[in-house]
């Protein structure tokens, strides 16, 4: 394998120019640029990556953290910053937080290691304060995306999650239905104690009291909503309709309603949070919240490598839901 020392001796050049040339830095008569260039084919050299990152600390790369890998949200999240960091001409390395704060901080100090420019973090469970340490003390520029941070709102992603909870509860309850059952996602997440309180507060508009019976918790996943409506159902609590805080839920949830012989959606309305793909086909197919990753990773990319550039910093607008109404919510009474 050809090495630098190859380069500069077919070239007549020396190191440090070569280095000029591969970096674009300083100043290099064309001439010489284009024997370089010359001597670099002939050779087939590649330049060692990593050893250019700890000389420049810089490694035209982005970090990207997500806090797991599972549904098509972190997918799409996926797919579109690989398509933003490609189209900046830059390279995506992409690691798991694993839905923990300690992995996650780690996973932060990891990209650093190895010279990303900025790194983008999603991020459910790290505090606040840490994370504003992390963002004043890191060497790179770091994004948060899913954290409101008012202290630095040109480093968050925010979507409105109460907002759009509120949004799709209000829904239901403008469609006549007044006993509302919730299964919530997991209770430690700031995003699920927002959606929560935004099926509580859509509630308070409506002078209907909050009954924590008609709630019960889930785990974000298939099964955790089958089981969580089951719980509802053998408790023989009586709703008409069922807002799950996602999709996941929801599909799990579709099932424990056709084994009870509750139909969907004359017997129970039901509306669920995400836009996940699946819902559009879903039988029936299942009213949802489409929460806009594709802008909010998209921004969040374009963010990171401003901030990477030294550019000037500016404050991220919030994200806004959108109601997808479907067929499983329909007006209370149906018969």
């Amino acid at each position: 394998m050809a090495t630098i020392t190859d380069v500069c001796r077919l070239a007549g050049v020396s190191k440090a120019t070569v280095s000029r040339v591969l970096n674009n830095t300083g100043q290099v008569k064309e001439s010489t640029r284009e024997q370089v260039y010359r001597a670099i084919q002939e050779l087939n050299y590649r330049p060692n990556g990593l050893a250019q990152a700890l000389a420049t600390q810089r490694s035209n790369t982005i970090g990207l953290i997500l806090s797991d890998f599972n549904g098509n949200f972190f997918g799409d999240l996926l797919k579109q910053a690989a398509q933003s960091v490609e189209q900046a001409g830059k390279h995506l390395i992409v690691t798991d937080g694993h839905d923990n704060p300690e992995r996650e901080i780690a996973a932060v100090n990891m990209l650093v290691d190895r010279c990303c420019d900025a790194i983008v973090l999603y991020s459910r469970y790290i505090p606040e304060d840490k994370l504003m340490t992390m963002i004043e003390e890191l060497p790179i520029p770091l994004v948060v995306m899913n954290r409101q941070l008012p202290q630095a709102p040109e480093r968050c992603i925010v979507f409105a999650q109460q907002e759009a909870a509120h949004a799709a509860v209000s829904h239901l309850l403008k469609l006549g239905h007044r006993d509302i059952a919730c299964i919530t996602a997991r209770m430690h997440s700031p995003s699920a104690q927002a959606r929560l309180q935004g099926y509580r507060d859509a509630l308070a508009d409506y002078g209907i009291a909050y009954n924590p019976d008609l709630v019960v918790h889930g785990q974000n996943l298939i099964p955790s909503g089958y089981t969580a409506c089951r719980e509802l159902i053998e408790n023989g609590k009586k709703f008409s309709a069922l807002f799950s805080c996602t999709d996941n839920m929801a599909e799990g949830a579709y099932r424990a309603l056709n084994e009870a012989g509750l139909k969907i959606p004359d017997d129970v309305s039901v509306f669920g949070f995400d836009n996940d793909e699946m819902t559009a086909f879903m039988t029936p197919s299942l009213s949802t919240v489409n929460i806009p990753v594709i802008d909010m990773t998209r921004t969040a990319i374009e963010q990171a490598i401003h901030l990477a550039n030294g550019d000037n910093a500016f404050a991220i607008p919030i994200f806004h839901g959108e109601l997808i109404l479907r067929e499983s919510a329909i007006p209370y009474p149906t018969k």
